[in-house]
């Protein structure tokens, strides 16, 4: 695996697991992380003793600092691998899934978190499944794998209603789910999804090609083919039409930040291949 390939992550809240790990957590004692004072009735630890805070108690009780300890999270990545997922333009949009799998699988082990892997086209694909699971290298072979897979074969006839039945492979306990997809579905089918994954924190991961939204060069008739339906028709390109395609990209970016906004969930766009610092940066840096 390629470490130089490696993000960084965070929880958007407390970890919520019962392993040690590195996410901040409300639980544990044996920790190293100051929680707050408790009275030695309620902490029976003599060890602990803070004599300035019991000094500082209007009531002359002993207080006991307690600790919190780090706990380990469930990480999973749910991959659309319908036939526009197959499409190739400046960068594969196979191969940026396949380097964004490998990363995230180097990422959680660094944290000591369960990784896990359900990808999607008609159905949820048992060849490809990875159930949650702390092994190391674990998720090793799942680059390869993905990169020789083959959407559609131009038949487009692979869709991603197994993305609605992924739910049924998570466990109860709140994950932090990335689920990538080029989101070329029908906005009921969205809905849905997001739906379906309500109970775990989801990040939305949009994977995109320039060249998708670029019309072919020249004047006349061009045949254009939808990837996810397999139809083709003939165009005529004229400028209206290019005009028309150029504001395609925008207004569809702008009606998914809308539609996760509406499921308080903030996108992570790639647009041109993997890019693990902005990856780090949706965790770490500057938000809008």
């Amino acid at each position: 695996m390629n470490v130089r390939r490696e993000f960084h992550y965070r929880l958007p809240g407390p970890a919520a697991g019962h392993f040690p790990g590195a996410h901040r957590s409300p639980r544990g004692e044996s920790g190293f992380e100051f929680r707050r004072h408790l009275p030695l009735a309620d902490a029976p630890d003599a060890r602990r003793i803070d004599i300035h805070a019991s000094l500082r108690d209007p009531f002359g009780s002993w207080q006991v600092r307690v600790y919190a300890q780090r706990m380990a999270a469930q990480v999973l990545l749910i991959a659309d691998l319908s036939a526009s997922m197959g499409f190739v333009g400046r960068h594969r949009k196979l191969d940026t899934l396949a380097d964004f799998a490998e990363g995230l699988a180097y990422a959680a082990y660094r944290c000591g978190d369960a990784f896990g892997f359900i990808g999607c086209d008609d159905t949820v694909r048992a060849d490809l499944l990875l159930p949650l699971t702390r092994a190391r290298g674990a998720g090793l072979g799942l680059g390869p794998r993905l990169r020789g897979l083959r959407l559609g074969e131009g038949r487009g006839d692979l869709g991603a209603a197994g993305l609605l039945q992924a739910h049924r492979h998570l466990r109860r306990q709140r994950s932090l789910i990335f689920l990538l997809s080029d989101f070329h579905l029908p906005p009921a089918q969205i809905e849905a999804l997001l739906r379906s994954l309500a109970g775990h924190a989801v990040v939305p991961v949009v994977v995109w090609d320039p060249l998708e939204f670029t019309l072919p060069a020249g004047q006349g008739l061009a045949p254009l083919r939808d990837p996810e339906t397999g139809a083709e028709r003939l165009v005529w390109l004229r400028p209206v039409l290019r005009e028309r395609w150029s504001r395609l990209e925008d207004e569809r970016r702008t009606f998914l930040d809308q539609l996760f906004r509406r499921h308080q969930m903030r996108p992570l766009h790639l647009a041109d291949g993997h890019d693990p610092d902005a990856v780090t940066a949706y965790f770490y840096g500057a938000r809008p």
